[in-house]
């Protein structure tokens, strides 16, 4: 039998495909908060008793005394864990300065260490965030960026969106000539379940503006965060 064996490579120049851009965000991803208040929801007993099912599933006795309070732990540490449906990351940068003198280099924050759950298996991912922008006049307090990582991080997340997300709410609100998110983290879905490889790591970036299209920008952003944390 005869098979056509065709390249995957382009054979002419004229057969390059355009240069990719990043995916564009509904801004309600990143605008506003994730849940509103009048969205319904169940009811929390109701979400006391799923965890009890839960608990009789995997073979416990939720009559023990061990666990006769465990339903509502649960509940009360997921409206910790996941607070970040509540909040609305443009209200943390809504606020910005102006008293520069001028700068107009990029302003890095490095080590924002942050937890989250993946959305897949609802088990923890945890690590640092590197974040940079390139203020226009005004510049945003530090600690807000630090802000808007939890915000993202707790709620259900993939690392990828996670990143997306925090490059994305910096690029539209704040309107910088660029920003770059380096995100490093570890996850017990991989980690501590199916390969089990502990210490095994992630990396994921974001750029926009002059980080995308500045390869030197890029490079520059990745010497200060590993030069300074290795």
């Amino acid at each position: 039998m005869d098979a056509a064996i065709q390249s995957i490579r382009p054979h002419k120049p004229s057969d390059k495909q355009p240069e990719s851009r990043p995916a564009e965000l509904n801004p309600a991803e990143f605008l506003a908060a994730a849940v509103r208040a009048d969205q319904p929801r169940p009811a929390r007993a109701e979400a006391e008793a799923a965890v009890k099912t839960l608990l009789a599933y995997i073979g416990e006795n939720t009559a023990r005394e061990g666990l006769l309070d465990t339903p509502r732990r649960v509940v009360e540490a997921f409206d910790e864990l996941y607070q970040g449906y509540h909040q609305c990351p443009a209200e943390v940068l809504d606020r910005t300065f102006g008293e520069t003198a001028g700068y107009d280099d990029f302003v890095l924050v490095r080590d924002i260490e942050f937890t989250s759950q993946c959305e897949h298996h609802m088990m923890p991912f945890y690590g640092k965030a590197h974040i940079a922008y390139t203020p226009v006049e005004r510049v945003v307090g530090l600690s807000k960026l630090a802000r808007l990582t939890d915000i993202f991080a707790r709620r259900l997340q993939t690392q990828e969106h996670l990143t997306a997300q925090i490059a994305a709410a910096i690029d539209e609100i704040l309107k910088p000539r660029g920003v770059a998110v380096l995100i490093e983290a570890e996850h017990t879905c991989m980690s501590v379940r199916g390969v089990a490889k502990h210490g095994a790591s992630t990396f994921t970036s974001r750029y926009t503006g002059m980080f995308r299209d500045n390869p030197a920008e890029q490079a520059r952003f990745l010497s200060m965060v590993r030069g300074l944390t290795r």
